[in-house]
């Protein structure tokens, strides 16, 4: 951002509005457990001393939306709980893509969200390949039950996608990767079938071929990960949470 500013605003205003945004606090992180301090006038369903899951920031005191609040079951400790929203946003791209039994999807981009995806999916009875460069973290992708592409060792994830579908193409692709470049979304076009679904989670270069989506049909959405009012304005995120922490519960 400071080059493009540099390149389109000049050296001397850049370092400036630099210098100006230095001085100014920025809250870090979007998820956190604990326990509940107080509770605003006209907030049901939490009390005093309640162990909770939330999108606050990383601090010792937060101050959250009660709809962006799930209570902690005692059986998941608080290092589990509080990867919650993260799980949550695996969570709603899973939604998104719509997956059914016995499908196959492509997840691209093996991160914390990448990797909870194929959990999702092996658990919804869906088959699923995983494309990253980093090796462990295909290794734990195979151990959740996926196959792997290793983009390190050149591999090509659209033939190997291709081989996976026994030729027809994935039913879909969830791409939970972070880069500029838009190769995981032309990648995901041409692995996917006819009338495929492919969804963005994660942030890379939208740069799309016309062929690719024009030609097969394809659905392409960008999920908001996650928020207060997704879809409607009387839509919460508290059922999300519950029931994403009511899966940890399950696997403690």
């Amino acid at each position: 951002m400071v080059l493009d500013k540099i390149g389109t605003d000049g050296l001397l205003p850049t370092i400036e509005a630099v210098r100006n945004k230095l001085d100014q606090p920025l809250a870090l992180g979007y998820c956190n457990a604990g326990v509940v301090v107080e509770v605003g006038d006209g907030v049901s369903g939490f009390k005093v001393g309640d162990r909770v899951a939330s999108n606050g920031r990383h601090a010792e005191m937060v101050c959250v939306p009660s709809n962006l609040c799930a209570k902690i079951p005692d059986a998941v400790p608080d290092d589990a709980a509080a990867v919650t929203v993260l799980g949550a946003i695996a969570l709603h791209g899973i939604r998104l893509v719509q997956p059914t039994l016995g499908e196959a999807f492509a997840v691209i981009g093996l991160g914390l969200v990448g990797l909870t995806a194929v959990q999702l999916l092996r658990a919804q009875g869906c088959r699923v390949i995983g494309v990253d460069f980093d090796r462990a973290r295909l290794g734990l992708a195979r151990k959740f039950g996926g196959e792997t592409v290793d983009l390190q060792a050149e591999g090509d994830p659209v033939a190997a996608a291709m081989a996976f579908s026994m030729g027809r193409g994935v039913d879909g692709a969830l791409i939970a990767a972070s880069t500029q470049s838009s190769d995981p979304v032309r990648q995901a076009a041409r692995m996917c079938r006819k009338l495929g679904r492919i969804v963005l989670v994660g942030v890379t270069g939208l740069e799309l071929s016309r062929a690719d989506f024009y030609e097969k049909e394809l659905t392409f959405q960008v999920s908001c990960s996650y928020g207060p009012a997704l879809r409607s304005g009387l839509r919460g995120e508290r059922p999300r949470l519950s029931a994403w922490i009511r899966a940890l519960d399950r696997a403690a």
